[in-house]
């Protein structure tokens, strides 16, 4: 007789940790959140999701705080996944606190900075208690310091000094009121594991991920895709690379990178061999400084 192999694959290891932090969530807090972008990490996040609760539906609501900036392409897919899956979708809009004066666009036309306050706005409106995010330890540096449980204060911030010990795979889910835990059931995955995940499970991902020629300009090296948000400076001259997104933030800001990658096991492939994040690689808002990335987190960001 074949003696039968109980091992998990690191695949299915990372899904059932992952499973395990959605559920332990859905018992111990009261209102929990997804964050849910349309980006590749929320995809998996929310599949994860789904797979914790079926049949049932997913028993909380999705949130994405919309800047205003965002890939067109990438809000067609949220919309469209949120109806597959029956779930509700709260939308916090950046440009409906501008009108309303929470918040106001810096001269940089970067809205990262000012998504942090429309984030807590919506929290305390809605009574959230607890944010699922799908943040990686392997983006940043100060990504790679958060718990699985992050405990925030009762203004949403962030003290790196003040977690709470998570042995054994318990987490400590007790807050008082106003406070609030942000939960990251991808902290132990990689940008390859998600890949693989995605190709596993035969998830839908929008099409910006996969490389195709586009029209680009070169911005402080990296490409930028010619699109809404993103004009030819004086001095840049638009040509025409084949390109695809590693991540997809805010259209204004988010590079772009050579690939011939037209299929999720080719980006697999090209993964396997980079040596630098995908926020290094293509984000514009985290050239600011070696800290920017901690010092919004600070104050309340993801």
């Amino acid at each position: 007789m074949t003696t039968p192999d109980y091992r998990l694959s690191q695949l299915e290891t990372l899904e059932a940790e992952s499973i395990h932090v959605i559920r332990e969530v859905a018992a111990e807090l009261e209102r929990p959140v997804l964050l849910f972008s349309g980006g590749k990490d929320s995809i998996v996040m929310l599949e994860l999701a789904r797979k914790a609760f079926a049949p049932a539906r997913i028993p909380f609501p999705v949130m994405h705080v919309d800047t205003g900036l965002n890939f067109p392409d990438v809000l067609e897919f949220r919309d469209k996944r949120v109806a597959e899956l029956g779930v509700q979708l709260i939308v916090a809009s950046v440009p409906d606190a501008m009108a309303r004066g929470l918040v106001k666009e810096e001269p940089n036309g970067s809205r990262n900075r000012i998504q942090t306050p429309v984030l807590l706005d919506a929290v305390e409106e809605h009574g959230f208690t607890a944010l699922f995010g799908g943040a990686r330890r392997d983006e940043d540096k100060a990504r790679a310091k958060e718990r699985v449980f992050s405990f925030r204060d009762e203004f949403g911030q962030w003290d790196p000094k003040n977690q709470r010990p998570e042995l054994w795979d318990l987490y400590n889910g007790r807050i008082h009121l106003g406070e609030s835990i942000r939960v990251f059931p991808l902290s132990n995955w990689t940008e390859l594991d998600i890949w693989q995940y995605i190709a596993r499970e035969q998830v839908a991902i929008p099409p910006l991920y996969l490389a195709q020629e586009r029209e680009v300009v070169e911005r402080q090296g990296m490409l930028y895709a010619v699109n809404e948000f993103i004009r030819p400076k004086d001095g840049e001259r638009p040509f025409r690379a084949t390109v695809r997104y590693r991540t997809v933030g805010d259209a204004n800001l988010t590079a772009a990178v050579r690939s011939e990658a037209t299929t999720v096991e080719e980006v697999i492939a090209e993964i396997a061999v980079t040596r630098m994040t995908e926020r290094g690689a293509t984000r514009g808002d985290d050239k600011v400084s070696d800290a920017a990335m901690e010092d919004r987190k600070k104050e309340g960001y993801f």
